[in-house]
């Protein structure tokens, strides 16, 4: 039987790791497709796009993968690391360097949030993802969001995609050790859009743990 094309990229795999893992439900039954990223296994009910906000460079990308990972020394600190070198998704902690080779044109298209906002929403508003009962966008900030700076960049999600026919209805920000999760309904009242969730630096080295040895099975 040929590989599914879409079923090894690790950082959709991390984000399903760490909804799962935070809020439960429907999380644990998504599958990694394409457009969105991550869809129930019916194609229609739930759909969730992933992607990355952080400076369009190489030196940003290998920061946020070791904030992902949960390292926070200079060289190896767990009997895995051999494990995660094996992985090919970075991150050779050899003289302090952190290498993804398999993701790096992934880091070099980034953008900051702001564009990484605008364009996304566009897409979902002209119907680049196809049509979900629920549609949700999970980014991945290198930078630390206070909660001030996660309820203005949901009030902007909001404002862009007032108007659209199609939008998004979730939106979840993860930084360093928190993800946020912003519910863009219609009729909800300000202080109810917003639910914080603290990530350890232990979840933090599960999850990515995790998603690393998916890769290494779906190979």
């Amino acid at each position: 039987m040929p590989p599914r094309k879409y079923d090894t990229c690790f950082f959709e795999q991390y984000a399903q790791i760490a909804l799962t893992a935070l809020l439960g439900g429907v999380y644990g039954e998504l599958v990694n497709r394409d457009r969105p990223d991550l869809q129930s296994p019916d194609g229609h009910s739930v759909g969730i796009e992933v992607t990355r906000a952080m400076d369009e460079n190489k030196k940003s990308g290998e920061a946020l993968l070791k904030n992902l990972a949960g390292i926070t020394k200079s060289g190896p600190d767990s009997d895995e690391l051999d494990e995660i070198l094996e992985s090919g998704y970075a991150f050779g902690l050899r003289g302090g360097r952190f290498i993804g080779s398999r993701e790096l044109e992934y880091w070099q298209m980034a953008l900051p949030l702001r564009r990484i906002l605008e364009s996304k929403i566009a897409k979902v508003g002209n119907g680049f993802y196809g049509r979900f009962e629920q549609m949700g966008l999970f980014i991945f900030s290198k930078d630390d969001l206070g909660e001030g700076d996660a309820f203005k960049t949901m009030n902007y999600a909001l404002q862009l995609q007032k108007y659209q026919d199609q939008r998004y209805n979730q939106l979840y920000l993860a930084d360093v050790n928190d993800l946020f999760a912003c519910n863009l309904d219609d009729g909800l009242s300000a202080d109810t859009r917003l639910v914080r969730y603290r990530i350890t630096q232990e979840q933090r080295r599960t999850f990515y743990r995790e998603a690393v040895r998916r890769q290494l099975q779906a190979w």
